[in-house]
């Protein structure tokens, strides 16, 4: 009803109403029962009109206290609980932990076969972050076209990890210089392949809604902008550092490489604004590239040879020693290899002391695990360094001055997941 109604209806405003000349801040939350909140996350937000003046991240609400529990288990025990970190980023954080083992055991794994099928899961499981990323966020905007194309994708890739493991999605799959040759041949490599050239296909369609769409730029363009400087302050890594021209990428670097990276073509992409439309752009990039490298690895790949004597070395420096590898040496299996086996895997490895810290570029960013061991077939402290975790210390700072309705697009550019926030 507007003021002349009033008036016209003879009936008298109050005073305070007359001369009403400031709006109170107001404080409201933000999750966690919000489904663009991606998690648990809660969100005080203090709002003056729609503007938010200030943001105060509320986490604990899912802690499992997963890195206790690793140093009371043993080493190939606790593999499964990098599964449950970010759990659309499985098989990378697996990687990370592997490369820690193998690092304190000196016996860092340069077997091709190996390396191959790493690089492999690791680029399919970026490829699966990302889709869902920015399904997702594509959703909570208001477009609903992506989610159709990218599950679609995500489903194919979730069947890859049901060859190899068995389970769709807690695959735990990799193991310290070892892995299971039976799940990969001839057809899983043309399969690799064929996926590949049917996902850019999906690609394309949502490149085709969403990057020059009017709605989504105005959406996207010079929200969420942040400075080189605080990308450091912070400690973002991933695509939230290379939006605002950090050259960085673990998979690219000449000293922390890992896997079969050093010896593939392949670039990384970077923007220039720091805003929610270049992580968008640089997340769709790097999907693209994911396939490229998935064509190279797979068009090379090197299948097992049983005289590699290198790989047997590896095995010698260690007493873990699985039944696949009897298998393939031996060729029969004894009780007494049977019973050596299980000890091998119920009583697990030792570790020489050491503290050791090895990370990976994971989908969110830098996943890293350290670990200090102490002569046992446990860790004695065991510590992750998770992506996410330090994108969220940057949300009050990102979201200051921006509409309420902006810090939806803005969550979804971060790409949270509390599993790995809140361990």
């Amino acid at each position: 009803m507007s003021r002349s109604t009033f008036h016209s209806l003879d009936i008298k405003l109050p005073s305070s109403f007359e001369n009403s000349t400031t709006v109170k801040n107001i404080n409201i939350n933000f999750g966690p029962q919000h489904p663009a909140a991606h998690g648990v996350l809660r969100l005080i937000l203090q709002l003056s009109g729609e503007i938010i003046e200030k943001t105060d991240p509320h986490i604990g609400l899912l802690h499992r206290g997963s890195e206790k529990l690793a140093e009371d288990r043993y080493y190939l025990k606790s593999l499964p609980y990098f599964d449950r970190f970010d759990y659309v980023s499985m098989l990378s954080q697996e990687h990370a932990y592997c490369l820690a083992i193998e690092s304190i055991l000196g016996t860092t794994n340069t077997n091709s076969m190996i390396c191959q099928v790493r690089t492999i899961y690791d680029e399919l499981t970026r490829i699966l972050n990302h889709m869902l990323a920015l399904s997702c966020h594509a959703l909570d905007v208001g477009s609903m076209s992506s989610l159709f194309w990218a599950f679609e994708e995500r489903e194919k890739i979730m069947e890859f990890y049901e060859r190899a493991s068995g389970a769709r999605m807690h695959a735990a799959f990799y193991r310290p210089n070892d892995i299971n040759y039976e799940s990969i041949n001839d057809t899983f490599i043309e399969d690799v392949l064929f996926f590949s050239k049917n996902c850019l296909v999906s690609i394309n369609e949502m490149h085709n809604v969403l990057t020059f769409n009017k709605i989504w730029k105005q959406r996207l363009v010079n929200i969420g902008t942040f400075s080189y400087k605080t990308c450091l302050e912070y400690g973002l890594t991933g695509v939230l550092a290379r939006s605002v021209g950090l050259k960085r990428d673990l998979r690219l670097s000449r000293l922390e490489s890992y896997a079969s990276y050093p010896s593939i073509n392949f670039r990384s992409f970077i923007g220039n604004k720091g805003d929610c439309y270049d992580r968008f752009l640089i997340r769709m990039y790097e999907m693209i590239e994911s396939i490229n490298i998935l064509n190279q690895v797979s068009k090379k790949f090197e299948f097992f040879n049983s005289n590699n004597l290198d790989y047997k070395k590896t095995y010698d420096n260690f007493n873990m020693t699985s039944y696949l590898t009897k298998k393939i040496y031996n060729h029969n299996v004894t009780m007494e290899n049977t019973i050596v086996d299980f000890k091998d895997w119920s009583e697990n490895f030792e570790l020489p002391s050491n503290m050791l810290s090895k990370s990976i570029e994971s989908p969110k960013g830098e996943f890293g695990v350290c670990i200090l061991s102490d002569n046992t077939n446990k860790p004695y402290r065991l510590k992750v360094r998770s992506p996410a975790y330090h994108s969220m210390q940057a949300c009050p700072k990102l979201t200051k001055g921006h509409f309420l309705a902006d810090l939806v697009a803005l969550i979804g550019t971060i790409d949270i997941v509390f599993g790995e926030i809140d361990r």
